[in-house]
């Protein structure tokens, strides 16, 4: 009878936990649309915070510390995961999330700060530019699938400072955008996360892989519905 009584009471327990969870759940997609899209910053979740920062209104500045970075394997053969990461929850399937960042104090090599959506540390992706040296810099995005990123990049002129993205989902596909004037975007990349079906966290990051540390700016956070329209050429394949 004792045991019978013990296995209720565990039940109980875990039946209550997840109960709790799922009523903990706030939906930052669904809040930000029923608020007109405004993206509230003081509700986003850090998962690993970075060596300073702050909140002004609509406005937060990041200061990321030295040898912070993502990176799973590819080519370099090492993991590195401690880059600071804010981001919001949401179980919404399509719409778009942008951001207007500032790196003017970047200086050192791969200074960087952007959009990302990390789910754990092998299944994330990440839109940036990355500062090189005085002369250029890289404009460009990793998608990590399964424990090994790959990375996309095109030189852009070092005097760039600001940089606008729009990242996008349909399902478990997603897209990054960026612009320099918040109006018109350029597609960066296209994407499959295979961990990316149901809920995600996306958000901003910021970090310094080397001997470094930047303050980075980040405004104008949005929801929208989802800007990256469904394709009007060739139809699906019948699987």
């Amino acid at each position: 009878m004792k045991k019978v009584i013990t296995a209720i009471f565990l039940s109980l327990i875990m039946t209550s936990c997840r109960y709790n969870s799922e009523s903990a759940f706030v939906d930052g997609v669904t809040q930000a649309l029923n608020d007109g899209g405004k993206v509230d910053i003081e509700l986003l979740e850090w998962t690993r915070e970075p060596l300073d920062f702050s909140i002004d209104g609509d406005t937060l500045t990041v200061t990321t510390a030295p040898h912070t970075d993502l990176w799973q394997r590819t080519y370099y053969h090492f993991r590195n995961d401690n880059a600071p990461v804010l981001q919001m929850r949401t179980r919404e399937k399509y719409f778009s999330f942008t951001v207007k960042t500032d790196f003017t104090q970047s200086h050192h090599r791969f200074d960087q700060c952007g959009i990302v959506m990390y789910l754990d540390s092998e299944n994330w992706l990440k839109g940036s530019v990355e500062y090189e040296n005085e002369h250029f810099q890289h404009l460009g995005s990793v998608v990590t699938n399964n424990g090994y990123s790959d990375w996309a990049t095109t030189a852009i002129p070092a005097d760039v400072k600001t940089m606008w993205y729009r990242f996008s989902r349909r399902n478990d596909d997603f897209c990054i955008e960026c612009s320099t004037d918040g109006v018109t975007f350029s597609q960066m990349r296209i994407c499959h996360i295979y961990k990316g079906a149901e809920e995600i966290r996306f958000g901003i990051y910021a970090c310094s892989p080397e001997d470094s540390s930047f303050t980075a700016v980040f405004t104008d956070l949005r929801i929208t519905e989802c800007m990256w329209k469904a394709h009007d050429g060739q139809q699906p394949d019948e699987e």
